[in-house]
């Protein structure tokens, strides 16, 4: 496979790392990917982690060039219902995370079973996300996920605390608490480098793959 990597901050340089000792034959790297030629786009796989904005302007011209399409750029959410509707109307394979770690999507099916299971008690949900100064959203995508598992199964809109400190590359505590216990569940990233090999283990994936997908319903499936 041949692999584009889109946005060539801290993320693209370890994705690029990675595709190297992997012998993955990587295509280009950019920082604008409308200047990548057509015809390399349409054999390659484009690996994303740019901006908010830059997925705004560009998500079309990801889904009608890429042969598939991995987005680990967190922050548009208002957007999402539009960008994947317009890649099943190209028919361009897509998966995206908001975490590829694949230890974050462990947590995400451990939140998912302990919130099912404690439907109908009386636990009040809390997630608290801290990260690095430098990222540019808050609450975190991968805060705003589990807050999702966590309102499927218990009905309950946790309330989210974000705090921004230092070079903590990412940490995420999900506690749930009654009057007699309380649970915790908590995920602690070390390197940035976890969610640049999740990227590139969702853009093999995306070999004879159809369809848009969720990265932690791609990790079930494969487990």
């Amino acid at each position: 496979m041949k692999v584009v990597i889109s946005g060539y901050g801290k993320m693209g340089h370890m994705i690029e790392g990675i595709l190297i000792k992997r012998g993955i034959e990587i295509a280009a790297i950019t920082e604008d990917v409308r200047s990548i030629d057509p015809e390399i786009a349409k054999e390659s796989t484009c690996i994303d982690f740019t901006t908010p904005d830059a997925i705004r302007e560009n998500f079309m011209f990801l889904a009608d060039h890429f042969k598939a399409v991995v987005i680990g750029t967190t922050g548009w959410d208002e957007i999402k219902t539009q960008v994947i509707d317009y890649f099943y109307t190209t028919g361009t394979p897509m998966i995206y995370s908001a975490n590829f770690s694949i230890g974050v999507n462990a947590i995400f099916a451990a939140v998912d079973r302990i919130s099912e299971i404690l439907r109908g008690y009386n636990y009040i949900p809390h997630i608290e996300e801290i990260h690095h100064v430098h990222k540019l959203d808050a609450p975190s995508g991968t805060a705003k996920v589990l807050a999702q598992i966590i309102k499927h199964e218990l009905g309950i809109n946790p309330d989210i605390t974000s705090i921004r400190e230092g070079e903590v590359v990412g940490k995420h505590i999900v506690k749930f608490k009654s009057e007699v216990d309380k649970i915790k569940v908590s995920h602690e990233a070390f390197s940035r480098e976890a969610f640049a090999e999740g990227a590139v283990v969702a853009a093999q994936m995306t070999e004879n793959l159809k369809g848009v997908h969720e990265f932690k319903e791609m990790l079930s499936i494969k487990l």
